[in-house]
């Protein structure tokens, strides 16, 4: 490793932005709400910008040739952050293939929804908070992917949780959207334990917390028993499924949609969801020795994604139906940790980071124009009206349904493909998966149709209003869609690669000495036979559906308009699965009902009771006392005489 001061100056930027909108302008301009969004976007915008610059010069510091057995790294230990006895944590920072690959995400994304917000916010009040909130934000999941050492992970996981908890509730005097911001805390706090049990138990067995050291000691020691390494695996599985909304602990990140647009975006495309995936990636020999916790990991991924698909197509609020999309990719990324290609979950992470970033500013673009309004059904026709925020979101939805060439086609189809063709895939995941594929197709192409084609159903006051987003806005929208139409071509399949002159899997060879690529079991002319057969059903599949969801739903919105049977079903979608009823009437209200009766019962009737009788006592002993006290000093004489009396007698019998 390098020591470099790269990471350190990239952690900082951002720390550097919060303080100043966060404490240095309300000073100057005497509160928050006299800072301008071009002022205050500026500042977090440069910050995080220049961060992703120095990002790109640290990534540039890594690339060339490796030798076998290598792992190019920028690292910087800036002091000794806790020592107590034998336990010590460094404050390290590193930046390895794969946390570079996430910092430029987060920095190069993340400063396209900083400019984007600019023109977003313009209009709303205390921006300055909203963008400090935004730069803290960075800083925390720049911290958590470039700690070398699980407890500065966690606290930059604690970080994103906090953020989220600050930026959801922005808007925290519309109580809705403050409760959306509590339910996104309280439930990952719940996940969280789980992280820290993991933890525990990594520090027993390896002795340490620092992530290179317990995968030196995975790969070149004895071993761990397999029972320990599913207790270790699950417990942080348990943490991933808060943090990346998966089964059973999704349920706070649609509702995460009231806080602003860009909010959305970052948290969505940039941030926080994608760090379970990216702890079980970074400490992939230690999932690989419990094929249990990689089954548990699989499966439930594959059934989250499906589960959140058939909610996403029958969901009207536009925010709502790319929610649940995103909930369902994340479990395509957790498909395919739990098969062992997590080099490909990481290939996903980063197409999805751009065309979900993309749909998620496009319809904050949609929404900026129609005055606020999310429901599907009141827009339709807005293709001539806004036409380049069409265009872009025409891309990112192109990306994601899988079509060719956009990104989303390869990296899709590659866990598609691994789910067969590695040891640890199986028959009813591929199927799954496939079929999710296309439900994601019909859904987003259902959404372009109700929102830009058919018949314009605004209200003439939103529709005298319409009108394109500015400049601010428009260029991170196109920025990301030439990432989501191209962003894909760094990893071009085996297939396809062979074809066009033997051109390389870039992602995967970048990130070879992190996470070593799996061995397929077909080689030659059976790999390619299969990966085409796979290949060619996937674009059939893709394309037909995306065309169906878009010619089907212009002017009818609901499945259960074309196929009357379906109407139970679409009921229980658009309930999402009476998930949230279920928590209230199996947790919610048992634990409401238990504080009401703490609160009523125990606190007042115990113990207040309690409390109340002993000051009682207290207060009429001392009222007894008090009437010895007459002032008279006789008395007082008589009553030491009386006492002294007393003390020789007793020690008179006491003695010898």
């Amino acid at each position: 490793m390098t020591e470099s001061n790269l990471p350190v100056l990239i952690l900082l930027l951002p720390l550097v932005g919060f303080l100043i909108n966060g404490v240095v302008l309300p000073l100057f301009h005497r509160g928050f709400a006299k800072a301008s969004a071009l002022e205050s976007g500026f500042v977090a915008t440069f910050a995080i910008g220049t961060a992703f610059v120095l990002a790109v010069v640290a990534v540039c510091g890594i690339t060339g040739h490796v030798e076998p057995g290598e792992s190019p790294a920028l690292g910087s230990t800036v002091y000794q952050w806790l020592e107590i006895g034998n336990f010590k944590i460094p404050f390290e920072l590193r930046i390895d293939r794969l946390s570079g690959v996430l910092v430029l995400i987060i920095t190069g994304v993340g400063s396209l929804i900083h400019l984007y917000s600019i023109g977003y916010m313009s209009h709303e009040k205390c921006v300055g908070r909203y963008f400090s909130y935004l730069n803290l934000f960075c800083f925390a999941m720049l911290l958590l992917v470039m700690g070398n050492n699980l407890a500065l992970l966690f606290f930059g996981w604690e970080g994103v949780g906090l953020c989220s908890y600050l930026l959801i509730g922005f808007w925290y005097a519309d109580t809705e959207k403050a409760n959306a911001g509590k339910k996104a805390f309280i439930v990952n706090r719940i996940g969280d334990l789980g992280f820290l049990i993991g933890m525990f138990l990594i520090y027993k067995t390896f002795g340490t917390l620092t992530i290179t050291e317990i995968r030196s000691a995975i790969l070149s020691g004895p071993g761990i028993s397999a029972s320990l390494a599913t207790a270790i695996c699950l417990a942080l599985f348990v943490g991933a499924t808060g943090k990346s909304a998966q089964i059973p602990l999704f349920v706070w990140l649609p509702d995460a949609m009231s806080g602003p647009t860009p909010v959305s975006a970052l948290i969505h495309a940039a941030t926080m969801v994608t760090a379970g995936v990216y702890m079980i990636a970074r400490l992939n020999p230690l999932f690989d020795l419990s094929p249990v916790a990689m089954s548990v990991v699989a499966n439930i991924g594959a059934f989250t994604a499906l589960m959140a698909g058939t909610i996403a197509i029958a969901q009207k609020d536009i925010k709502k139906v790319l929610a649940y999309s995103t909930v369902s990719q994340l479990g395509f990324m957790f498909l395919a940790c739990g098969v062992g290609a997590y080099q490909t979950a990481v290939f996903h992470l980063m197409t999805h980071a751009f065309f979900k970033a993309l749909l998620f500013l496009g319809s904050g673009s949609v929404i900026h124009a129609c005055s606020g309004e999310q429901d599907m059904t009141k827009m339709g026709g807005l293709k001539k009206h806004l036409p380049h925020t069409y265009l872009t979101m025409l891309a990112g939805s192109l990306a994601i349904s899988g079509i060719p060439i956009f990104s989303g086609f390869f990296s899709k189809d590659e866990i598609l493909y691994s789910t067969i063709a590695l040891p640890g895939g199986q028959s009813h995941l591929f199927f799954v998966g496939v079929f999710t594929a296309a439900l994601t197709a019909i859904y987003t192409g259902r959404m372009l149709a109700m929102t830009f084609f058919g018949s314009e159903r605004l209200d003439h006051e939103k529709l005298h209003h319409l009108h394109e987003s500015p400049a601010t806005m428009l260029i991170p929208l196109y920025v990301l869609a030439v990432l989501a139409t191209f962003g894909g071509l760094l990893g071009v399949p085996h297939l396809l690669g062979a074809a066009l002159g033997h051109i390389p899997h870039v992602l995967s060879h970048w990130l070879d000495p992190v996470i070593q690529t799996r061995n397929l079991p077909l080689v030659g002319v059976q790999l390619s036979l299969h990966e085409g057969l796979v290949m060619g059903g996937s674009i059939v599949l893709a394309v037909s559906c995306f065309i169906l969801g878009l010619k089907s739903f212009k002017e009818k919105f609901n499945i259960s308009q074309f196929i009357p049977s379906t109407a139970g079903l679409q009921k229980l979608w658009e309930n999402k699965y009476y998930v949230d009823e279920c928590y209230h009437l199996l947790v919610v209200n048992p634990l409401r009902k238990l504080g009401d009766f703490s609160a009523n019962i125990i606190d007042k009737l115990v113990i207040d009771n309690v409390v109340v009788s002993v000051g009682r006592a207290t207060r009429d002993l001392g009222k007894r006392v008090r009437t010895i006290q007459t002032g008279d000093i006789q008395t007082y004489a008589l009553g030491l005489g009386i006492g002294l009396i007393v003390l020789l007698w007793m020690a008179y019998k006491i003695l010898p």
